[in-house]
């Protein structure tokens, strides 16, 4: 199986080439990307000259154009497209349905991804963009049991990619209004989700308080390690209990199932992170490329190592168990 790998900055994008990746995943410094933050990201040029490394080194690069188009201003999604194209992408990961109608049309050789954020989720919905838009992968949502992958796999006529470890969204993917709501900013239409210029930090007493826009996210006794404020992993008062009320915050890892992601029909293992900086890249890319290549029973230890670079250096295994409160 493939391992896809990500990369916020062209420093992340070498070391995740350097440490074995068979893909790596970026996209353009603006809002047709799902991580449009400030810091992270490709220009044009460092998109070339990063596509190129990878060339040399043997590894394909995806492109992600993966929100919804904004109504009267297709062209900054239509260009980005272009350039990918131009500057030698493997693949485009899309998520728009009028994007993927362009591409098609436009770039009828270019290799086409369903990106997670198209929520294509059955059969019916997969087969449909294959027919529409020749996809020829489709990167399936993080709501799936690996029964429930098996199942699509029958019944498809593409590959599937399936994230294995980093960060854990809740959402139906492709329909997140928790951030929205609270910011004013959409994670699917602008590419920011919980955006650091609506975080806040304050102390209240013994507590350090956590907020994002006008709302309280968690409240963190002295001692307690910090999580940023996303809003679907605050605690909150529910009844009479208090707690995280949609997921705790830990990073999702299914690294253990790989034989049966495998006998599932997986084509490729996707790994979530371009807001991490290079280190982790590094090490989480080169030690789960060292399980890849080892047998089941020596993969425990390799594995072990990727729990320390976990947020709150704890894992789940998510809906792919349904475990999920």
């Amino acid at each position: 199986m493939e391992l896809i790998c990500p990369a916020g900055t062209p420093a992340a994008f070498h070391e995740a080439v350097d440490a074995g990746a068979d893909a790596v995943y970026c996209g353009f410094r603006d809002e047709t990307n799902a991580r449009n933050f400030p810091g992270l990201n490709f220009s044009r040029e460092e998109l070339r000259e990063a596509i190129a490394y990878a060339k040399r080194k043997g590894t394909q690069t995806f492109v992600a154009l993966n929100t919804f188009m904004r109504a009267g201003a297709e062209e900054i999604w239509y260009k980005g497209a272009a350039d990918a194209v131009a500057l030698g992408a493997d693949a485009l990961i899309l998520a728009d349905f009028g994007l993927m109608a362009h591409v098609a049309e436009k770039y009828p050789e270019q290799r086409l991804h369903v990106s997670v954020q198209a929520s294509a989720s059955n059969p019916d919905a997969i087969n449909f963009l294959v027919d529409a838009f020749n996809a020829q992968r489709v990167v399936l949502p993080r709501t799936l049991t690996i029964a429930d992958i098996a199942r699509i796999g029958k019944n498809i006529r593409c590959e599937m990619e399936v994230f294995v470890f980093g960060g854990l969204c809740v959402m139906a993917e492709g329909r997140c209004s928790l951030s929205s709501y609270a910011t004013g900013k959409s994670p699917n239409m602008n590419g920011v989700c919980s955006p650091a210029s609506h975080v806040r930090y304050r102390k209240d007493g013994g507590e350090l308080v956590s907020e994002l826009g006008d709302f309280t996210i968690n409240r963190f006794p002295a001692g307690e390690a910090a999580g940023y404020p996303t809003l679907c992993k605050g605690r909150f008062d529910i009844a009479d209990s208090n707690g995280y009320a949609f997921e705790d915050p830990v990073s999702l890892d299914v690294m253990g199932e790989l034989e049966a992601l495998k006998a599932a029909g997986v084509k490729a293992l996707k790994i979530e992170g371009r807001q991490r900086g290079k280190a982790y890249v590094a090490e989480v890319v080169s030690t789960m490329k060292a399980a890849l290549n080892s047998p089941p029973d020596r993969r425990a230890p390799l594995l072990a190592r990727l729990r320390t670079m976990s947020e709150g250096q704890k894992t789940t295994s998510g809906a792919y168990e349904k475990r999920w409160r």
